[in-house]
């Protein structure tokens, strides 16, 4: 039997992953003892699997996260202030789907950026689309989509995707054309998109930040109204985690 014709329409049909499953079985004996139906059942499983492996690839380079992080190595030991109840209810990413908010607030080095990050991949091995971005580059780019014209679509863009994050909110200075930015952002979203915002400032602190009374509160009713909180605690994770490298170097030269 010549299977390449086989395979070779199988890809033309851009069904890669049930090809590369379609040859493997040619050239198992033990696949020959299967039934028809077995085979083709693997077959498919084959090619769901591959589009599934494909689909979360690419959610995952548009992300554009900054660490590469997930729910199942999040660091419980530490006191700081993490719920398992909540955080395996937000892995569920009902709230996404939801189009709720979340705000992560603590002090430098406490992990936000990890979790936001692990949340971000949660929702795109669900097959939802995220962006992360730090603040102050998003205003950056919006900056400059206002010089060259771009920025209806860049908006347009950012309020398509299921998960928004802002990465270090409040920690430069706001200006006028920021605070109208972000209102125009959050307005594309709200009801509709779920947006996650991380900040070293306390949130009820956000007010004063943003600084014009009017635009301040548009803003904080679009993004803090119903929102999932959540409040790190405790010593800098990277301070942790360079002691616990230092301990390890220690060991592994008493050892030699």
């Amino acid at each position: 039997m010549f299977i390449q014709p086989t395979v070779d329409t199988l890809n033309r049909l851009k069904l890669h992953g049930m090809a590369a499953a379609f040859t493997e079985q040619m050239t198992q004996s033990a696949a020959s003892a299967l039934a028809f139906e077995d085979r083709f059942g693997l077959l498919v499983e084959r090619e769901t699997v591959y589009r599934d492996n494909r689909r979360l690839a690419r959610l995952l380079q548009l992300a554009q996260l900054k660490v590469r992080a997930s729910l199942e190595d999040l660091d419980f030991r530490a006191r700081r202030g993490l719920d398992r109840a909540q955080i395996a209810s937000l892995g569920s990413c009902d709230w996404i789907r939801s189009a709720q908010n979340l705000l992560i607030h603590g002090a430098t080095g406490c992990g936000k950026t990890f979790m936001a990050c692990a949340l971000a991949n949660q929702a795109c091995r669900q097959g939802l689309s995220a962006l992360y971005v730090r603040a102050p580059r998003l205003f950056d780019e919006l900056n400059l989509c206002h010089a060259d014209g771009s920025f209806p679509k860049r908006l347009a863009a950012i309020a398509k995707v299921s998960l928004l994050v802002i990465d270090d909110f409040a920690i430069s200075p706001m200006g006028a054309r920021e605070r109208t930015d972000l209102l125009e952002l959050l307005d594309d979203r709200v009801g509709t998109r779920a947006t996650l915002i991380t900040s070293q400032l306390p949130i009820d602190n956000w007010h004063d930040y943003i600084g014009d009374p009017t635009l301040a509160d548009a803003i904080l009713d679009r993004l803090v109204h119903s929102a999932h909180k959540i409040h790190l605690e405790g010593e800098t994770m990277r301070k942790r985690a360079a002691a616990e490298r230092q301990n390890a170097i220690s060991k592994s030269k008493n050892i030699d």
